[in-house]
C-alpha cells in the first residue's frame, strides 16, 4: 500500500510539473528606428598655415524589422557631404534588404553591406573616426547591390560568396559587369581571426582584389594588421595600388580606450614611366588619439594626424581633430 501511495505521488508531482511549466513564449514581430551620427571639428596645419572646419560627415537614418525568428529588413538612409561641385549634403540609399538567417546559414538580398573589409571595419571599431583601409582608399564600396550568401562550417571556419553590381551605393548600374568575390575567414586560436578575400570586376580588363586581414582581440588590447593589393583599379591595364595598415586599440579605463594606426598607401607606375601612377594619393598616414565614453550612445575622441604625401612635392599636413559619434 505504501508503495502505490509513493508511486501516485510520483505520478501526481509529474503531471503537476508538467502543466505547471510554462508554454514558449511566441516570436511576436518587431522592429525599431536607428540613427547615427559622426561629427568632428578638426584643424589642419601644413606649409605654416592652418585651417579650421566643423564637419557632419555622415548621418544614418534607418529603421530595422525582425519578420520573425529568421526574417530580418533592414533599410539606411545615408547623408552625407559628396566632396562634390557645390553640394552641402546629399542622401543615398545605403541599406535596403532582407536576409534569411537560421543555423549556421545566412543569407542577403537587396541593397546590402559588402564583405571586403567589414571584418577588419569592425576589429578597427573607430569607423566615426576614419574610415577601414579599404574603404578610405576606395579598393571597395562599403554597400552595393546584389546578394551574399554566409555558412560557418565550425567555430573556427566560415566562409562567404558575394555576387554584387560592383558601382557601389552610390552608382546602381553603371554598366553591364557584376563583381564576385569569396571571403574565408578562419578562428585559429581564441581572440584571433585571420581572413582572406578575393574579387574580380570587369571583362576585358579586369579589376582583380586581394584582402588579406590578421588580429587579436584580447580583453583589453585589440592589435591588427591588413595587406591589400588591387589590380587594374577602375578597369585601366597597369593602374594597380597596394598598401598596408596597421591599428591597435587598448582599453585603459571603463570610459576609455587608446587607439594608434599607421596606413601605407602606394601604386605602381605604369608602363614606360617613372613615378606611381597616383603618386599625388600616395602616401602614409599616422593616427594616434583617445576615445571617451561618455555615456551609451555618446563618444568623444581627441586624435592627431600626419599624413606624409609620397610626392616630395606636396607639402605633409598635421590635423588636430575632435570626432563625435552619436547613437540613438
Amino acid at each position: 500500500m505504501k508503495k502505490m501511495y509513493l508511486l501516485l505521488l510520483v505520478m501526481t508531482t509529474i503531471i503537476t510539473a508538467g502543466f505547471s511549466q510554462e508554454k514558449p513564449e511566441e516570436f511576436k514581430p518587431n522592429g525599431k528606428p536607428l540613427a547615427l551620427i559622426f561629427t568632428n571639428f578638426n584643424t589642419s596645419f601644413s606649409d605654416g598655415e592652418s585651417t579650421k572646419s566643423f564637419e557632419i560627415t555622415r548621418a544614418y537614418l534607418g529603421y530595422e524589422y525582425n519578420f520573425s525568428k529568421e526574417w530580418y529588413a533592414k533599410l539606411v538612409l545615408d547623408v552625407g557631404d559628396p566632396k562634390v561641385g557645390g553640394l552641402q549634403m546629399t542622401a543615398y540609399l545605403k541599406n535596403a534588404y532582407i536576409q534569411y538567417k537560421k543555423s549556421n546559414f545566412k543569407a542577403s538580398f537587396g541593397m546590402i553591406s559588402t564583405t571586403q573589409f567589414k571584418v577588419s571595419e569592425k576589429t578597427w571599431g573607430l569607423r566615426y573616426i576614419e574610415k577601414s583601409y579599404q574603404d578610405a582608399y576606395k579598393f571597395n564600396a562599403s554597400a552595393d547591390i546584389g546578394f551574399n550568401l554566409d555558412y560557418k562550417f565550425a567555430d573556427f571556419v566560415s566562409a562567404d560568396f558575394s555576387l554584387i553590381n560592383g558601382e557601389g551605393y552610390k552608382l546602381i548600374q553603371a554598366d553591364e559587369f557584376v563583381r564576385p568575390g569569396l571571403g574565408v575567414t578562419v578562428k585559429p586560436v581564441d581572440n584571433v581571426v585571420g581572413r582572406v578575400y578575393v574579387d574580380t570586376y570587369g571583362k576585358d580588363v579586369k579589376q582583380q582584389s586581394l584582402a588579406t586581414f590578421l588580429a587579436y582581440s584580447g580583453e583589453k588590447l585589440t592589435v591588427g594588421g591588413e595587406y591589400n593589393y588591387q589590380k587594374n583599379h577602375n578597369r585601366v591595364e597597369g593602374q594597380d595600388i597596394y598598401g598596408t595598415s596597421f591599428y591597435a586599440t587598448y582599453q585603459a579605463a571603463d570610459k576609455f580606450k587608446l587607439f594608434g594606426r599607421f596606413d601605407d598607401l602606394k601604386s605602381k607606375a605604369l608602363e614606360g614611366e617613372s613615378d606611381p601612377w597616383q603618386l599625388n594619393k600616395d602616401g602614409q598616414l599616422l593616427m594616434a588619439g583617445l576615445e571617451f565614453n561618455a555615456v551609451k550612445g555618446v563618444k568623444f575622441a581627441p586624435n592627431v594626424r600626419y599624413w606624409n604625401p609620397a610626392d616630395e612635392s606636396i607639402p605633409a599636413t598635421t590635423y588636430a581633430y575632435l570626432n563625435l559619434e552619436l547613437k540613438f
